[in-house]
């Protein structure tokens, strides 16, 4: 199970930021009128110059989070990599019926591609360069970064910003980022009021295969670990994770080094089901473990994809506040 996973028309990107999108000659590039009429020059993670006639609006998008974007923005791809995976993983901008599937993450299928005659690919930089030349022979393809564990909230927002520029919308872009650092302050006061600021917390998930669980820690490299942090609360896992999703494998063993504290996963019923409730919850290590005698362990619900955009991450807000304030 495959987990891991600009402005076009005004405005340019922050130094930070992967991509950047060259101004159209109007600056009225969000009104439906006139956005069709204008060209759209983009440069991707990559650093190519990606050049469109107008701004896109029939979008492949082959990772989940560039599909999530897509569609909160008011843009519906009419091709996505894996409709089964994203409909149980991610909630936060649900798919229409309508829309088609090209095959897997990692292994799409090209002649589905091209077969919706689309006006852009959109994917991130964990697509490798022989799929991405591919499909670049029949189609136009935008990449974006798929994460920075140095950077991780700012490479979410700017990742949305380049894919809304492609469709003709940074205005909603900046709306719904605007929108993010509001829940992500009003959760942070709440925790605060409630007497939780700076209580330590670690953010997990896990899969079986065979007889052996496997475990993912959240670092304050990720994205949710990092929020976790923004909120008021203190990431209590030791170790670094890798340099793009900032995840940390570890085991039973390795959860014997902490504390007490909030441990919040996610998990899903109808993809790996829960090691953590099910699979261990008889296992006599991870019975006497600090936050399982005190109930500490919160369960999120099913649905909120951990490297998706602000919408997800808007979820993980709303979710963690709840676990650790209730």
């Amino acid at each position: 199970m495959k987990r891991t996973i600009v402005l076009a028309a005004a405005v340019l990107l922050a130094a930070t930021a992967c991509g950047t999108s060259e101004p159209a000659a109007s600056g009225d590039g969000d009104n439906p009128s006139t956005a069709a009429a204008q060209p759209v020059s983009i440069t991707d993670s990559r650093g190519k110059k990606v050049d469109l006639k107008a701004p896109a609006t029939k979008v492949v998008g082959l990772e989940w989070g560039v599909v999530e974007n897509l569609i909160s923005v008011g843009v519906m791809p009419v091709g996505v990599a894996d409709v089964k995976g994203y409909n149980a993983w991610v909630t936060a901008a649900k798919l229409d019926p309508s829309v088609k599937d090209v095959g897997t993450r990692g292994e799409s299928s090209v002649d589905a591609i091209v077969a919706l005659n689309p006006d852009l690919v959109i994917t991130t930089s964990d697509e490798s360069a022989s799929a991405l030349a591919q499909i670049e022979k029949a189609v136009p393809v935008l990449v974006v970064h798929a994460a920075d564990a140095k950077n991780a909230i700012p490479q979410m927002k700017t990742n949305l910003e380049l894919t809304a520029s492609a469709v003709g919308k940074t205005e909603q872009a900046k709306q719904i980022n605007a929108g993010f650092d509001k829940a992500l302050a009003d959760g942070k006061q709440k925790i605060a009021a409630a007497g939780k600021a700076g209580t330590s917390f670690t953010m997990a998930d896990g899969y079986k295969q065979g007889s052996t669980i496997s475990m993912r820690m959240y670092t304050s490299g990720s994205l949710l670990g990092a929020v976790g942090n923004e909120l008021g609360l203190q990431n209590a896992w030791p170790a670094g994770g890798d340099k793009d999703y900032g995840l940390a494998p570890t085991d039973l063993e390795g959860l014997t080094k902490l504390k007490d504290g909030e441990f919040l996963y996610i998990a899903n019923d109808t993809d790996g089901g829960d090691v953590f409730g099910k699979d261990l919850a008889g296992n006599a290590i991870w019975k006497n473990l600090p936050f399982v005698k005190t109930g500490n362990v919160h369960r999120l619900a099913d649905g909120i994809w951990m490297f998706g955009g602000p919408k997800s991450t808007e979820q993980f807000i709303d979710a963690a506040v709840q676990a650790v304030t209730s």
